[in-house]
This record gives C-alpha cells, sequence and structure tokens, in this order.
C-alpha cells in the first residue's frame, strides 16, 4: 500500500474537511482542488516511419497497452495491428520453451457486428490459428538456447481497410515488440509479402492484386540469415521461385532498421534470465555411457521407426540406472535432453562425415511407394499412398455449392469451395490421446496442402460444386502433409474432378556442422524425403509441393538462428527431382480423371428453373425442401435460376427429381413432342396426363386427318400417347395434337416424320423428350445468360376437374363473356391454372427429366457428372433438323399469318402481320404467330376501333424489360 503524504499526516482532522479548504477528494495521498481545473496526462509515444515497395509504414509504442512488456502498433494506411508481449515470471521448471502465440480478427475492426447468437467472437478461426503460426515460426529460432521462461505474444487487428492482409504486419509488430521488452531475443526479423504479376515482381501487394498474381510469397529474415517462407503458387518454375526469395531478402530487411532506432528510444534493458543449460560434466558423463550404443542402433538399417524407438529408450533406461547407482540427482534431472543431445551429435556426425543417413538410404534417395486409387468403392473419391512407412488415406467428398466454408475474416473472399481437411489421431504413433478439436500443427498442416491443389482445380464456372478432402494419417515418420498432397491428388482424379494433372510433394532436410569460433556454416548436407527422427534431428524441415510444370505451395520451418539464402534455394533442385519420380508414379496408378457412371457413385445435376418455380420448390421458409431432402436423402442447393442437386447414387437421384417434377411441374414448348397417358374422355376431346400430374386436352379435331364422330373410337383411357404441344387457349392451357405427329394420307410415314424430326415415345418413356434435356448440367453452357429457346412462350397445363367445372359453368350460364375458343369450349378466366403468356410474363421455366439423362452424355466430360458448355440445346438442333413436312402441316393453322415468326425471329424492325389476341385498357395483345405474342400501347386522342380476331399490319420498334416485343402500327400508305 502506498503512504499517506507526510503532510496531511501533520495537519489536524478538522482541516481534511471539503468545507475547510475546499478539497473535493483525496485518493492515494494526491490532491484535487474543486476550484481548480483538471490536468490532462502527457503519454510518452515513440514513432518510427519508414516505406516499404509503394507503401508508408509506422511503428508507434506508448499510446497503447502501456502495462505490456512491449507493446507496438504497427499502421499501413487504414489498416492497424497491435502486438504485445508478456513473459512469466519466476523460475522456469521444464525443458522447452513455452511460447503463445495468439492472433485475433474482432469483427470491429471491420465495422461489423458478429452474426453469433451471443453477438460475440467465438473460438479462433482457422485463419486466426494460420495467422498465429506465420508469426510464430520466425521468432521460435531466436530465443536463446536454454531460455525456457513462458512467454505470450497477442496480436490484434484494431482496423482493417480489407485491402492489406494484417498477417504480415503483425508479424513485423511482434518482432519491434519483443524488441522494446525486456525478454532477451536474438531479433529484429523483417517480414514480406511478394507477388507476381504478368512476370513483375509486387512488393505489399494487396487483396485485389493478390487475385491477379500468380504468386504469394511470405518471407522472414533477420540481416543475412532465412528464417521462414510460406508460399502458394501457380506452378512457378524453381528458377523463378528463386529469383522471388532474393528479392524478398532486401526488401524483408528494410523492416529492420526502424525497429532498431524504436528500441534505442523507447526500449527496456534485457533482463537476466537463468538459462537451463546442460552442464559439461553430465554431458561427458551422459556421452560417455551411451554413445557407442546409440551409434550402434543408427548404423543398423534393418530397424524400423518403432524397434529404433525402443532400442532406443532401453539406452536411455540403461543410463538412468548407472546414475541412480552414483546418485547423481542433477543428471538424472536432464537425463531425457541430455540422452537427446548425444543422439543429435551421433546422427549429424555420420551424415556430414560418412553421408550416410539412418535407414541406409542415399542422401537424395526417395523411400519406396506404394498408391492405389479407389480402394473403397462407395465414397466419392479415395486414395491410399504410402512412403516408407508413412501412410495416408485421402477421400473426397462433392457438394452443392452451398456446402461452401462460410468465412468471417478482415480480408479474402466470404466462402470457400475447396477445403482440405487434415487428421493426425494418436494411433499413427502409437500412442494414446484424446480425440479433440483440431490443433494449430493440423490446421497447418491441411492448409499446406490445400493450397498445393488450387493450382490444378477446374474453375467454378466449369465445376461449380463444392470439394472436400479429408486425409486421416494412417502412420506417421515423417512428412505427413506431403503424402497427403500425393493422396489427394489422386483421391480428386478419382473422383472424376476433371484436375489438370498430379500434384505431388516432398520435404527437404539439412544437417549442417557450425564453425565453433565464428558459428558460421563451414558444411552442411541436404536430404530428400526426410523420415521423422531427421526432422527432429536436422536443422530444416522444407516442404516443397507442386506439378510437372512447377512449385504449387512451399513451407519452410527452421530451427537454429537462421539459414543462408543460397543454401535454402539449393533445396529446391533435389526436391523437384524427387517430384518428378512420385509424380511418375502415382501416373501408373491413374492417370486422368476416371468416369464413374455406376449406380453406386454419387450423382450431381444442375437444373435450370426460373424464380417462381424455385419458389415453389423451396416452400415457405423452405420447409419443403427440407422435407425432400429429408425423405430422399438427397441435398439441394438453390442459386438465381438455378438448382443444384447432390444425390449419393442413381436411386437417389431418381427419387428427388421424381419429387421435383411433381411439385414444380412438366413445362411444355410448342413444337415439342411428349408422352402421355390418357386419363379422362369428353365428348369434345380428351386428357392427357403427363409425369408429375399435369394434363392437357388432346380436342377432336386434333385427333386425326379424317373426320372423328366420336373420341373413344381412336383413343381409350390408359392409353399412353405420343402428342405434340400446337398451342395455347386464352388462359395459358394446354392444347394437344395427335394428328400433328402423323404423316398425311398419301405422304411420308408417321415413324418417317417422328424420327427425323423428334425423339420417339419408346425413347422417353412416360416423360418429356429430349426438348426437356436442355436444363440438364451436361447440355447449358454456363457461360449464356439465356438458352436458345429462352423466349418460347411457357404453357401450364390445367387438370381435366378444372374443365368439367368450367364446362358445367358454361351450360348454366350461357350468356357468358367468356371468349369462345376451340369449338365452343369456354373456359373460366378465373381459372387455378395461371396463364404464362400475357404482356407481363413470357420468360420459360426450365423442365426437369430423368436423372439417368442428366447423369451419361457421350459428350460430357469424366466425373460424377458431365458438366460441359454445349453448342446447341437439342431443342433448337430439332428446329434446324424439321422435314419439309413438317413445315408445311405448320402452317395449317387455325388462322394463318401473312409473316409466320418465331421467337427467335423477332428483331427491332421485324414487320409482321398480327391478330388481335386481347383487348386491354390501355393497349392491345397482338399475336405474331408460332406462339409469339407482343403488345401495343395505344397513343393518345387514338381511336379505339379494334376486334378480337382482326389482323393488323405491325413493327417491332423495341423489348420490354421481360423480352416482350413492343409494336407499333404500320401506315398502310
Amino acid at each position: 500500500m502506498r503512504r499517506a503524504n507526510p503532510l496531511l499526516r501533520k495537519l489536524p482532522p478538522h482541516f481534511l474537511t471539503r468545507r475547510g479548504f475546499r478539497f473535493r477528494t483525496i485518493c492515494s495521498g494526491r490532491l484535487g482542488s474543486a476550484g481548480a481545473t483538471t490536468t490532462t496526462k502527457h503519454l510518452d509515444i515513440f514513432t518510427e516511419q519508414f516505406e516499404i515497395g509503394s507503401r508508408v509504414i509506422t511503428l508507434e509504442t506508448g499510446k497503447f497497452a502501456r502495462f505490456a512488456n512491449g507493446a507496438v502498433v504497427l499502421t499501413m494506411e487504414n489498416t492497424n495491428v497491435l502486438s504485445t508481449v508478456a513473459s512469466a515470471k519466476g523460475d522456469a521448471v521444464r525443458d522447452f520453451l513455452p511460447l503463445t502465440v495468439d492472433y485475433h480478427e474482432k469483427q470491429f475492426a471491420q465495422g461489423v457486428i458478429p452474426t453469433s447468437f451471443a453477438r460475440r467472437e467465438g473460438p479462433p478461426k482457422e485463419r486466426e490459428l494460420l495467422c498465429g503460426r506465420i508469426i510464430d515460426r520466425p521468432i521460435r529460432p531466436l530465443f536463446p538456447p536454454g531460455f525456457y521462461h513462458e512467454v505470450q505474444v497477442t496480436a490484434s487487428v484494431l482496423s482493417s481497410d480489407g485491402k492489406h492482409d494484417p498477417d504480415v504486419l503483425a508479424a513485423n509488430a511482434t518482432s519491434a515488440a519483443l524488441m522494446l521488452s525486456d525478454i532477451p531475443w536474438g531479433g529484429p526479423i523483417g517480414v514480406v509479402r511478394i507477388g507476381r504479376i504478368c512476370g513483375k515482381f509486387i512488393v505489399n501487394p494487396t487483396m485485389d492484386e493478390l487475385k491477379l498474381s500468380d504468386l504469394n510469397l511470405v518471407y522472414a529474415c533477420t540481416m543475412d540469415k532465412t528464417l521462414m517462407i510460406d508460399v502458394q503458387a501457380s506452378e512457378i518454375s524453381e528458377k523463378d521461385l528463386e529469383a522471388g526469395l532474393r528479392m524478398a531478402h532486401p526488401e524483408a530487411v528494410k523492416y529492420i532498421e526502424p525497429q532498431i532506432r524504436l528500441a534505442a528510444k523507447a526500449g527496456k534493458s534485457k533482463k537476466e534470465y537463468k538459462l537451463s543449460m546442460l552442464s559439461d560434466k553430465t554431458m561427458d558423463k551422459v556421452t560417455n555411457i551411451a554413445e557407442e550404443p546409440i551409434k550402434a542402433v543408427f548404423t543398423d538399417p534393418t530397424y524400423g521407426k518403432f524397434e529404433r524407438g525402443e532400442a532406443l529408450d532401453n539406452i536411455t533406461q540403461d543410463v538412468k540406472r548407472v546414475l541412480e547407482e552414483e546418485g547423481d540427482e542433477e543428471s538424472l534431472k536432464v537425463l531425457s535432453k541430455a540422452v537427446d543431445t548425444v543422439r543429435k551429435k551421433v546422427v549429424r556426425k555420420r551424415i556430414i562425415a560418412e553421408g550416410h543417413r539412418v535407414d541406409g538410404r542415399q542422401l537424395d534417395e526417395v523411400r519406396p511407394l506404394y498408391c492405389e486409387a479407389g480402394c473403397i468403392s462407395m465414397l466419392h473419391g479415395s486414395a491410399l499412398f504410402s512412403r516408407g512407412e508413412t501412410q495416408v488415406f485421402c477421400t473426397v467428398t462433392l457438394g452443392a455449392p452451398t456446402d461452401a466454408q462460410r468465412l468471417e475474416s478482415v480480408v479474402g473472399p466470404p466462402t470457400k469451395r475447396f477445403m482440405l481437411h487434415y487428421s493426425f489421431p494418436p494411433f499413427c504413433i502409437n500412442e494414446v490421446g484424446k480425440h479433440g478439436g483440431v490443433n494449430r500443427r493440423e490446421v497447418g498442416h491441411g492448409t499446406l496442402a490445400e493450397k498445393s491443389f488450387l493450382a490444378v482445380l477446374p474453375p467454378k464456372e466449369d465445376f461449380p460444386y463444392t470439394i472436400r478432402v479429408n486425409s486421416e494419417v494412417m502412420a506417421s515418420d515423417g512428412s505427413t502433409s506431403m503424402a497427403t498432397v500425393c493422396g489427394g491428388s489422386m483421391a480428386l482424379m478419382e473422383a472424376g474432378i476433371p484436375v489438370r494433372e498430379h500434384v505431388a510433394g516432398v520435404s527437404v532436410g539439412l544437417v549442417s556442422k557450425l564453425d565453433p569460433s565464428t558459428g558460421k556454416i563451414e558444411d552442411y548436407r541436404i536430404l530428400t524425403d526426410i523420415l521423422g527422427l531427421e526432422d527432429h534431428l536436422g536443422d530444416i524441415d522444407f516442404k516443397i509441393a507442386g506439378t510437372r510444370k512447377g512449385v504449387t505451395a512451399c513451407q519452410l520451418d527452421i530451427k537454429p538462428a537462421g539459414i543462408p539464402l543460397d543454401i535454402v534455394c539449393e533445396c529446391l533442385e533435389p526436391a523437384r527431382k524427387a517430384r518428378l519420380l512420385i509424380l511418375e508414379r502415382m501416373e501408373q496408378e491413374i492417370s486422368i480423371p476416371r468416369n464413374k457412371n455406376d449406380n453406386t457413385s454419387p450423382r450431381l445435376a444442375t437444373l435450370k428453373y426460373n424464380n417462381d418455380a424455385i419458389r415453389r420448390l423451396i416452400g415457405p421458409m423452405g420447409a419443403l425442401k427440407r422435407k425432400m431432402e429429408e425423405e430422399t436423402g438427397a441435398r439441394m442447393s438453390v442459386g438465381d435460376g438455378e438448382l443444384t442437386i447432390v444425390a449419393k447414387n442413381q436411386s437417389v437421384m431418381d427419387k428427388i427429381l421424381e419429387k421435383i417434377d411433381f411439385v414444380v411441374g412438366r413445362e411444355i414448348e410448342v413444337g415439342g413432342i411428349y408422352t402421355g397417358i390418357v386419363s379422362n374422355i369428353k365428348e369434345y376431346g380428351a386428357f392427357v396426363e403427363f409425369n408429375g400430374g399435369q394434363q392437357g386436352l388432346l380436342h377432336i379435331s386434333e385427333l386425326s386427318y379424317e373426320p372423328v364422330s366420336r373420341v373413344s373410337e381412336v383413343v381409350s383411357v390408359g392409353q399412353k400417347l405420343s402428342l405434340m404441344c400446337i398451342g395455347q387457349d386464352v388462359h395459358g392451357n394446354i392444347k394437344l395434337s395427335l394428328k400433328a405427329t402423323l404423316s398425311r394420307p398419301g405422304r411420308l410415314k408417321s415413324n418417317d416424320v417422328i424420327e427425323g424430326s423428334v425423339t420417339s415415345a419408346k425413347e422417353t418413356d412416360g416423360n418429356a423428350s429430349s426438348v426437356q434435356e436442355q436444363n440438364s448440367a451436361s447440355e447449358l453452357s454456363l457461360g449464356e445468360a439465356k438458352s436458345s429457346t429462352s423466349q418460347v412462350p411457357v404453357i401450364l397445363i390445367r387438370s381435366a376437374a378444372e374443365c368439367d367445372e368450367e364446362e358445367k359453368s358454361s351450360t348454366s350460364n350461357p350468356s357468358s363473356k367468356a371468349p369462345c375458343v376451340d369449338n365452343g369450349v369456354q373456359l373460366n378466366r378465373k381459372s387455378k391454372s395461371r396463364p404464362s403468356q400475357n404482356a407481363n410474363d413470357s420468360t420459360p421455366k426450365s423442365k426437369s427429366r430423368k436423372s439417368q439423362d442428366v447423369i451419361d452424355s457421350s459428350t460430357s466430360h469424366s466425373g460424377p457428372l458431365p458438366y460441359t458448355n454445349a453448342k446447341k440445346t437439342k431443342l433448337s438442333m430439332q428446329k434446324e433438323s424439321k422435314s419439309e413436312l413438317q413445315k408445311q402441316e405448320e402452317g395449317e393453322q387455325e388462322y394463318k399469318d401473312k409473316v409466320s415468326v418465331t421467337a427467335k425471329d423477332v428483331e427491332v424492325g421485324t414487320k409482321v402481320t398480327a391478330k388481335i389476341y386481347q383487348i386491354r385498357a390501355h393497349g392491345l395483345v397482338l399475336d405474331l404467330g408460332g406462339g409469339v405474342r407482343g403488345v401495343y400501347r395505344f397513343e393518345e386522342n387514338k381511336s379505339m376501333d379494334f376486334k378480337i380476331g382482326d389482323e393488323i399490319p405491325v413493327v417491332c420498334s423495341s423489348f420490354s424489360s421481360k423480352g416482350i416485343p413492343v409494336l407499333s402500327l404500320v401506315d398502310d400508305k
């Protein structure tokens, strides 16, 4: 507790009252006069400003987090990152450095309230863990040997403009904070990001520039040595990668001088910490006992990983018994570390002096490989990959576009459609452990493998589905992340995903010998495809993945306090040679994406619908969509005018498509041939039902070219017919024709006409013919905004019950003003059937089809679903191939247009004689022929002496926002 001011203790108590001296407060011996003005505390703020590339960067300390051991705010334009460091007090009783690095991106940094229920940020996201690793990896090697005091680094994004990735800024701010603290540390370091656009390197690229860049390189270094490399690239060559590294080093060094100047102004004196060092006495004693037995184990290549580990454990127990007999308690406390140090010396000395590795391989030799694609047939894709005793099992799961992972980071895209999840269970190293959430190591290894594939994945336009690769490590003896790359590449091809080529990865290590007087490397050996033991006892772990063309991702972790860049660049060539060897073996197993068409394979389909149909399919609050998914097991993803379906197998796809057809209904187009079953017969015609419960009217006049007295003489209930849609009535109800599918007497046979123009009824089997197939993913061009039939009118079919009710109504009320169409059959305007051909609605809906048509196509890519861009739909090809006979029959309509047009023919300036279809308050609805409707708007002071059925000459002057022709009268003069 603070002592009271001595002056106050000498004053009598009544002098300390408010009324006596007008004192307002007395706190901790400080006085505040009621009449005096408050004073502002001045903060000692120190800043350093410098320029990297074209960006101005500011380091500031003294304003934020003043109680932290070290705190720095780094600013680049409108992005601010605060990094703080703190160390635990007291002696460290451990044999490792407990360094914790936490990176936080809270939503206030971009002016957003979290969308979670609690409106708070949850556990660290994957991106936060990865950014924490970017900070941890370069600073960890620079702590002095034997420094085992707990250190915590906390980096927080204070604000983000979305232009710059804060991860590199946080790493530099952490280096500056460590320089200001009293923690012993061998920095400072500089961290820089390098991009490349059109062959030109860019320093500190923005997020928009990174989208165009074929290189995303994060490089960390001290003044003369490399500490960390993290790369994502689009098959960049080793030569270009080396050029990027050599450019990055001098740019990163520019961060170092400002940190030194800031530390000189505001830094603390480094505190004397107790270092846990091994005594020479202990090392000599352990070396004398254990060196020869350890050397005997490491020179025997017949030992496997666990046999070697068991032999080394036995040696440790032998040393322990000797020390216990001697009563050397000091050496017993550090026994495991001392034995590990002896192992390290033995292995490194043998590699440097003799060039022999632990398992007897040559320095550049890759372990034996085993590859198997499709080891579990029921999965979308699977592969087993082994390299030596390292084994991974990779699977691929395909999903709808809505299955993409949602990201809530301050920079970058909002979603991720390709995910790779890496899992390292305890059994893979024969240990007992708890299966919990993912740790930083698993996230880091999975992300490295994920970045390796981004360069070879098909673009979203060609393959919009979500892809998840899962890697389960079955056995670990070094470089499981690179084994994940190899296994994942085979699994992607086995799943049928059109990846451009295989990706493989390999890990390269280094063993070096230092000059005791200068500390510089005087000799070294590069090791290809390192074991877990060589990773532990070596200097670096340089993971490099890529294709035959170049590198797609790499990651460098270093244990000593830096490695010269020349040695790092030298590691690229042996990694390339090993990668090519592995790729050759993988291509022997599977070289191209497989086409999986068996009934047990997953099925994917993308169908086109208009928004009205999609709304009906979803139902209120998505209830109908969820119900269909629960009943069938399929997954549906809804987009703008697009429905994507993911099914486990063919039977599930059939079920979901059947339900979709029932809800959305069959869409019929004029001129299409459809197969249906006669459901009801009336005096004036027959009602034909199609799949999905929809019905159309086959009028008695359309049964045959010969006169028909009774409908039942030609058709019967339950009979299957192949009919042509010839038009619609006032309310948009279907008109069908049987005779339109037949040839006139004395002309060609009906079979010739049908086979030459449309798909036969046998091929359709109760479903819409090839007209309907235009909506499948295998026949729609994703790049086209509209199909070639996008202006063909949509026709909805009413049921027979509705027509019966209208017939009764017309009989009881003969004075009804409903228009008389089709031989006197009156149709009620209040029918529940929605007219789709009016001045306000002419956009067609798409049609679904049998799932096997969706899946199987001779023009498709390999894979679970053919997904190609077709030049023309089958409907447009049918129209081009119509016979002359059909053209003559189409001309014999109920009324004949002077100029016959189609929706595709109507352009601005097209003249045509149109028939008045409807008269409205502000204009006319005109029938242009061929099922095409247009509108004519009345002009002011223009007489409206028009009658339904009159023919008038018009010209197309424009189109409405929905694509409906807007017409003007043609002057007869």
